[in-house]
């Protein structure tokens, strides 16, 4: 099993970093670049943290075997017997051999630094440059980053004067490092307490209020409401990118130079605006001769940037309004069927998408009822308990995890006590779930926050790639400290527990923080403490209260503006209902239409093809007979007969003739004009 374990769970974390990339990127309109560039980024930012439980079991068994080669022991297989204790050091089954792991965390690091700092910044003014080449958009962005990289390197070159000009300073190469190291932790030491703080408390209060019916029922009124404002001012947005769009299109004709920029342009539009001004645009024009001013290059590129955005805005706000409406029309059934006699969940209307077989056999009207109505409360409010249990844990160890002696940490004692008996499995365990719900509460609050339209991870492959790039940056910045933290909460970092012991590998790459011994001993120790302050203001919704007051609207239970915006969301949701109830009820009609009178149909067909066969074989046995004087009436009887099952088209007033008889095509008085000599349009509307 050695090394097994981490193969798999380097597999597993791929799939599973790629599973929540596709759920909010798009791998069909996104660059292949920014697919890759965001996936690498969240495949090594989860891998950190499933692997860190190894890494934490694999040190505990290297200090056992310390521990006993120190003092007369005898090896017996893949243990190692203590001669005074007699106890014995059991290799873990997820064991991992020497040397693997500081190169793996080297090589993690190290790259996850790369493109938070260098790569992803860089592709993100790319991915928003209006540019029409390669070239144009490199430049672009190079510009765009002049500033963001400049600063640093005036920051770490007034760093080297100062340590190269103080006699007291004598740094190495591998000293430098380590600044270097803390410099990136404590800037994301600085953003993680802040997403902390929010995470531990809004992500239990969230399930809580999750068992709320009334309550969600209200917030997707009140978020309607306001996602129906940003719905409009997205398409007059797009309405106005596209006029200027179509009076550049008809100012720059097809012989201009710069009209496959125009091009370019008009394939980024909607289809039907497209259509719109295709069907508008001249054949070619001579610009030279006319003394019209045109736009230049570097307007077009500001123009294509703009149509872009507001493209990509429409779509969203489009995709989020249809998910909106499925959301509030369950929300409405569940409140109906909560008072069911029956005990069997009727749905308002039936799903778009087809669904799974399999789920249609096991998640019956029945088990839909009993989920939805009785048990999924209670599941909610259960796990909003035991959630708020672990944040409280988390609070408590934030505060306490400085203290050795004794050791207050909760989870350093968790560790300790399974440390004793090398049960590496609770270990794992134990470190995982730790970890996992530190990272769940800092990285749901990245998938939450907004800034204003900058920055936004929607769902459902509605995430563009500015945001995309720019969660990757978060992601990388964020996981380093939060490793570190956690090792300090857990007391397997010796710059917290102040023992002499062999440190874990992710520790030995970051380096010995004593060369910063303020930041060591200050900031990494101390600052963690602020996050019950924070705690504090999310709890009682500060946050939430100072943005209402500022002008953006939140949903604040004793708000007067809350309470018109809940009524204005539950008339559109109305409004919504009844239309797509309209739309069922013709789909309805149509259905039942053809299904009553389609039968019939089919038996006019059929006697309509009889006819034409026995028409066929009369006229075959009698070919060599003379007709009879009432051969053509008894035809033409069956002519007629025959064209009014077959629906013939009515008569065109407005043609040159008139054909009494269309299916007698082979009489000496029809011409090839349609026209009948006894007959003229004239001498029909004499009298009219």
């Amino acid at each position: 099993m050695s090394g097994a374990a981490l193969g798999l769970e380097i597999v597993f974390v791929f799939f599973l970093a790629l599973f929540l990339l596709h759920r909010y990127g798009d791998f069909k309109k996104q660059h292949r670049l920014v697919i890759i560039a965001t996936l690498l980024a969240w495949y090594l930012c989860f891998l950190i943290v499933f692997i860190l439980p190894l890494d934490v079991s694999t040190t505990i068994y290297n200090r056992c075997k310390l521990a006993a080669n120190s003092s007369p022991a005898e090896s017996n297989g893949s243990y190692v017997t203590l001669a005074p204790s007699k106890q014995k050091c059991f290799k873990p089954w997820s064991y991992i051999p020497n040397g693997i792991m500081p190169i793996f965390w080297r090589v993690v690091y190290w790259t996850s630094q790369f493109l938070t700092w260098i790569l992803l910044p860089f592709m993100q003014s790319y991915a928003r440059s209006g540019g029409f080449s390669i070239t144009g958009k490199i430049k672009t962005a190079l510009i765009e980053n002049a500033i963001y990289y400049g600063t640093y390197l005036l920051i770490f070159g007034a760093f080297l004067i100062y340590v190269a000009v103080n006699p007291n300073f004598n740094l190495q190469w591998n000293q430098l490092q380590t600044i270097g190291i803390a410099a990136a932790n404590t800037w994301g030491l600085f953003l993680l307490v802040l997403l902390l703080g929010y995470g531990l408390v809004e992500i239990p209060r969230s399930h809580w209020n999750g068992a709320k019916r009334g309550y969600l029922l209200m917030k997707t009124y009140f978020k309607a409401a306001k996602l129906m404002t940003e719905k409009a001012d997205a398409e007059e947005n797009l309405e106005d990118i596209m006029e200027e769009v179509r009076k550049v299109s008809e100012s720059i004709k097809y012989n201009h130079p710069l009209r496959k920029c125009v091009d370019t342009i008009l394939k980024k539009c909607p289809t039907e605006y497209q259509e719109r001004m295709g069907r508008n645009m001249d054949d070619y024009e001579d610009f030279d001769e006319r003394q019209n001013s045109y736009p230049s290059e570097k307007s077009l590129v500001k123009l294509h940037k703009q149509v872009i955005y507001s493209v990509q805005r429409h779509r969203r706000t489009q995709v989020q309004w249809q998910i909106l409406l499925e959301q509030a029309f369950y929300l409405e059934d569940v409140a109906k069927n909560e008072t069911s006699a029956t005990r069997q969940f009727v749905h308002t209307f039936h799903s778009q998408e087809p669904e799974n077989k399999i789920i249609q056999y096991f998640y019956t009207p029945t088990v839909e009822w009993y989920w939805e109505c009785l048990l999924r409360p209670w599941f909610y409010r259960v796990l909003a308990v035991v959630l708020a249990t672990f944040s409280v844990i988390v609070v408590w160890s934030e505060c306490t995890f400085f203290s050795t002696q004794p050791v207050l940490s909760l989870f350093a004692v968790f560790i300790q006590l399974a440390e004793k008996t090398y049960n590496y499995i609770y270990i794992e365990m134990a470190c995982f779930l730790t970890i996992f719900f530190l990272s769940i509460c800092v990285y749901s609050t990245v998938f939450r926050i907004r800034v204003f339209n900058y920055y936004y991870l929607a769902s459902h492959h509605q995430t563009d790639a500015y945001s995309l790039l720019f969660s990757g940056m978060l992601f990388c910045r964020l996981t380093p400290p939060l490793c570190l933290n956690f090792l300090g909460l857990t007391h397997m970092d010796a710059t917290i527990s102040h023992k002499n012991t062999q440190p874990t590998a992710y520790t030995s790459i970051m380096g010995s923080m004593r060369v910063l011994s303020f930041i060591a001993d200050g900031f990494y120790i101390y600052y963690p403490m602020l996050v019950v302050i924070l705690c504090i203001a999310t709890y009682f919704s500060l946050g939430t209260r100072c943005l209402n007051l500022l002008g953006f609207q939140q949903f604040m239970g004793d708000s007067e503006m809350t309470s018109d915006l809940i009524d204005e969301g539950k008339e559109l949701i109305r409004r919504e209902k009844r239309k797509r109830q309209r739309q069922e009820e013709g789909e309805n009609r149509r259905r039942e239409w053809k299904e009553r009178y389609g039968n019939r149909d089919d038996s006019a067909r059929n006697r309509v093809a009889h006819t034409d066969q026995k028409e066929s074989s009369f006229s075959e046995t009698n070919t060599n007979r003379p007709l009879s004087k009432y051969t053509r009436s008894n035809g033409r009887t069956e002519r007629d007969r025959i064209e009014l099952l077959q629906d013939a088209e009515p008569l065109d007033f407005n043609a040159d003739s008139i054909n009494d008889d269309p299916l007698e095509l082979d009489s000496g008085r029809y011409q090839p004009g349609g026209r009948y000599l006894s007959m003229s349009r004239s001498k029909v509307f004499d009298d009219v």
